[in-house]
């Protein structure tokens, strides 16, 4: 079995979980990879998500090969069969383990962002992480659990190798282990996204889910700007099918954006989920939506059918009216952006935001109608998707801007990239929330 990326590992692993919905959990990601998936899994069984912060150490001529791995609270794993098979000297020991130990008490900083962690004494520790190799690391981040005084820790984890396990067994309470493998290879050869996770990512995955678990257990206290939002996953009916999606409204929302991206899973996405969560601190509901299902994004075809995409953005419009009485806008990414648009033409959307998406999908009768606001944000140095945004906007009487990123390609591959698209989607929806005047000049149909 293959996953998609790991927020699918993480809904998959969660399943062989659901148990521990009644026990006092506490779910601790091991960080990078390990994160997205313990953040499906905390939020499948509506526990609250903190780090369990490793570092492996690595022989440093042959760094795939691992001798043993250091944990806060001063834990330290050794393998000492490696580390003798390795011919790394004490010395030599010794330096990694210092460089790794640094390098730790610096993540630990970074990614804590000053916040304790969470209380995890008499509790149910789950240690997540997005596959084993040696098991020094999650060693390690099981010993940190107990030394946090965790009653019960369980180690779970979507692939890694059998002989790993017993090991393990001795270390934790319970090792699930989805894919148990004789001979395991590489780890990245398990998922068919397996990009490298950043510290932005970790940053946001961590506030989303300090945000569902504040407000499952109580009442907003502060501003209502600041107050946590809840976040859920819907299925929203558009046809003959039921699309995935995840609704967060705060407090007395303005509007509601329907986020739309042209596939099957791209909701997970880290960088899509950190522009929905920059709205939402700005008071905006998100509906954030993948318009195929994810056996539907295996055809290439459909993700660029715009006519499906715009028309299921429409039933997920007007569901999202009925669901919330709000007013709604468009956000949308990829392909989603030809359907944004074409979706806008004969509606009453307040703003529509395209980011690096392919608005010039939509056929120039339906840019020519569009009377909400646009905006169409690309990074400056793909020249040719900036031309095709340029080429859209030609076509449109409506209020419209397109602006280049500097420096950016991709825009949602940055950490500073994504929180600059995120800032200017903010602005102009929050600039544009009300109801869009019809055009001063007549429409006319290309």
């Amino acid at each position: 079995m293959r996953y998609e990326n790991r927020a699918d590992a993480g809904r998959r692993l969660a399943r062989c979980l659901e148990y521990l919905r009644d026990e006092d959990v506490v779910v601790l990601g091991v960080p990078r990879g390990g994160v997205p998936v313990a953040f499906e899994v905390a939020r499948h069984l509506g526990a609250p998500l903190d780090l369990a912060v490793v570092r492996k150490l690595r022989v440093p001529w042959q760094p795939e090969l691992g001798f043993g791995a250091l944990g806060e609270h001063g834990i330290r794993v050794i393998d000492r069969t490696v580390l003798s098979e390795s011919g790394l000297d004490p010395a030599g020991r010794e330096t990694v383990e210092r460089a790794e130990r640094a390098e730790l008490e610096r993540r630990l900083r970074h990614l804590r962002d000053s916040r304790p962690p969470l209380p995890v004494a008499g509790r149910t520790a789950l240690v997540v992480d997005d596959s084993l190799s040696t098991g020094a690391a999650a060693e390690a981040a099981c010993r940190v659990a107990r030394t946090r005084g965790a009653e019960q820790v369980v180690l779970a984890v979507p692939v890694g190798p059998e002989a790993a396990l017993p090991h393990l067994r001795t270390v934790a309470d319970r090792v699930v282990c989805l894919q148990p493998l004789r001979h395991l290879g590489s780890v990245g050869a398990w998922y068919t996204d397996f990009g490298r996770v950043t510290d932005a990512e970790v940053a946001t995955l961590l506030g989303e889910s300090r945000q569902a678990t504040a407000f499952a257990t109580g009442p907003p206290s502060g501003p209502l700007s600041e107050a946590p939002s809840p976040d859920r996953e819907v299925e929203v009916p558009a046809g003959p099918v039921r699309l995935a999606a995840r609704l967060a409204l705060p407090p007395t929302p303005p509007v509601a954006v329907a986020y739309a991206l042209g596939g099957g899973s791209g909701r997970h996405r880290p960088p899509h989920q950190r522009v929905a969560a920059v709205l939402r601190r700005a008071g905006l509901g998100t509906l954030l939506i993948d318009l195929l299902t994810e056996d539907e994004e295996r055809t290439p075809h459909n993700v660029f059918d715009i006519v499906l995409l715009a028309r299921r953005l429409r039933a997920a419009t007007d569901w999202l009216r009925r669901e919330t009485g709000l007013p709604v806008s468009h956000c949308a990414a990829g392909t989603g952006a030809g359907a944004a648009v074409e979706a806008a033409a004969d509606d009453d959307i307040r703003a529509v935001v395209c980011l690096g998406g392919r608005p010039d999908l939509a056929p120039p009768s339906a840019l020519a109608r569009v009377r909400a606001p646009c905006l169409f944000v690309v990074g400056a140095q793909d020249t040719r998707l900036l031309g095709l945004n340029r080429l859209a906007a030609d076509w449109m009487c409506c209020d419209h801007r397109v602006v280049p990123v500097p420096g950016a390609t991709d825009l949602f591959t940055a950490p500073d990239t994504v929180e600059t698209v995120a800032e200017l989607a903010r602005d102009w929806f929050t600039t544009h929330h009300a109801r869009p005047e019809r055009a001063a000049r007549p429409l006319t149909s290309a």
